[in-house]
């Protein structure tokens, strides 16, 4: 957990809830709460002039969303939206500044957490420069695995994401998603299972 709940509830957090696909803030809103996932999961994405979607992030339970942009005077750059019903602990700017400001040493665990992010995004700025689509899913597939468990057993992670969902992270159409994971399983490099991937 990024912050411990009693320390939020002791600053006014609150507890919210969204039910699967509900957005949490859009594009050009002003950053006005810290959001903390209890419970779900959360979609940072954008869409481009075309209204195509590209998926920044998926956020699980510990993560904090959009916090980064608490600090600033600026508008937000992406949407949240959640995409299985979703607890959060819910605290205002002004509240969080100043559980910051009283407790100082939280600004190393936010400091790593948001350094995660940026580590992610410039490791998914790199592999989705590459053309080669099985290159480009393997790299977003170890970084899956690699940070949710320590296996190095083939096939032991499950993939809890859909072939859109993955489309909107690599970059790629959904056809050649779908193309790439069987060609993928061919090559015996993962398997399916119920149309899940394990990886």
């Amino acid at each position: 957990m990024l912050i411990d709940e009693k320390l939020l509830y002791q600053f006014g957090a609150e507890r919210v809830y969204f039910k699967n696909g509900e957005t949490v803030f859009t594009e050009g809103a002003h950053p006005s709460f810290y959001y903390q996932i209890i419970v779900g999961k959360v979609k940072v994405n954008h869409f481009n002039e075309e209204g195509k979607e590209s998926i920044q992030n998926i956020l699980l339970p510990g993560n904090s969303v959009g916090e980064c942009f608490l600090f600033l005077e600026r508008l937000y750059p992406m949407n949240a939206q959640v995409i299985e019903d979703t607890v959060f602990l819910r605290l205002s700017k002004t509240n969080f500044l100043e559980l910051l400001e009283s407790n100082p040493c939280l600004y190393i665990n936010l400091s790593r957490c948001m350094s995660e992010k940026l580590h992610y995004k410039f490791l998914m700025m790199q592999n989705n420069s590459i053309n080669n689509p099985i290159i480009r899913m393997k790299g977003l597939l170890d970084y899956l695995k690699n940070n949710a468990i320590e296996s190095t057993v083939p096939f032991s992670f499950k993939i809890d994401l859909t072939r859109q969902q993955l489309a909107g992270i690599t970059g790629m159409c959904v056809e050649t998603v779908i193309r790439t994971v069987k060609l993928m399983e061919s090559q015996n490099m993962l398997r399916l299972q119920k149309g899940k991937i394990l990886y």
